[in-house]
């Protein structure tokens, strides 16, 4: 295995066969491009030391296999807050934009207060969590391309579930992932791992994800804890307690949209 993307230069990169998602074979799991765009974001340069509090990603159409650039900017400039936004286009047309709060770093290690409990069982006692037969892409693209584990629930039986999660390569050939781009390669998939729909009968898509964030994680294995609530018309929120080994880090949710397909 590579890595999701090989780059091009001048903010260019060329998905592999890696970032195939489970709804079509010819657009990518979120995931990758989630963090392609974070990548893009982190590279926005600060005059102070900072960090990226809030990320919202709006998907505005399915992120083909093909070519895709990336670019960041800052929206509104500050001392202590900064809004950046970042796009991503294939073809000339844009497929997602995201928009971040950059907040000036302190000291608050006396005023922690602690989020969900750690995870209780450490990825390496966790048993392998297969995705069901059926999913498009069970066996390939992105769902292969990462490694999963599970802590609670089942990603085989319907309602929520915990499980730990670590990419196989790399966000972009010949670069160590970031933090950050390591957990929003995850993130866009609380609504697969908590779902109780059958994926042949239903959609249920998220049209954007976003994070809170309390702390970047350490090391490669991400943990989600997500679960899904579906209303009576057709419209849901997957909710995910983002992870590492000493606990939570952050928290996402996704709008849904759920219909017969």
């Amino acid at each position: 295995m590579t890595a999701f993307y090989e780059p091009l230069g001048g903010g260019r990169f060329a998905p592999t066969e890696h970032t195939a998602g489970p709804w079509s074979p010819d657009a990518q799991h979120f995931g990758p491009p989630s963090a392609l765009l974070v990548r893009s974001l982190e590279e926005v340069p600060a005059t102070r030391e900072s960090r990226l509090a809030r990320v919202t990603v709006e998907i505005l159409g399915p992120a083909p296999l093909t070519e895709l650039t990336t670019r960041a900017r800052v929206e509104r400039p500050g001392r202590s807050v900064e809004l950046l936004s970042a796009e991503l286009s294939a073809g000339g047309k844009v497929v997602a934009r995201a928009s971040a709060w950059r907040l000036v770093t302190s000291d608050s290690t006396e005023v922690i207060a602690g989020g969900a409990e750690p995870l209780p069982v450490p990825p390496e006692e966790a048993e392998p969590a297969p995705w069901p037969e059926h999913w498009l892409g069970a066996d390939r693209g992105y769902l292969a391309a990462t490694e999963w584990r599970a802590v609670r629930g089942s990603m085989v039986d319907p309602g929520p579930a915990a499980v730990w999660v670590r990419q196989r390569v790399d966000l972009v050939g010949g670069e160590k992932p970031s933090p950050l781009q390591r957990l929003f390669a995850v993130a866009d998939s609380g609504n697969g791992v908590s779902n109780y729909l059958d994926p042949r009968r239903w959609w249920f898509i998220n049209t954007e994800l976003t994070v809170h964030l309390q702390r970047e994680p350490a090391g490669e294995w991400i943990g989600l804890d997500a679960r899904t609530v579906v209303g009576p018309d057709g419209i849901g929120t997957a909710t995910s307690d983002l992870h590492d080994r000493g606990g939570q880090v952050a928290t996402g949710a996704q709008a849904l949209l759920v219909r017969p397909r």
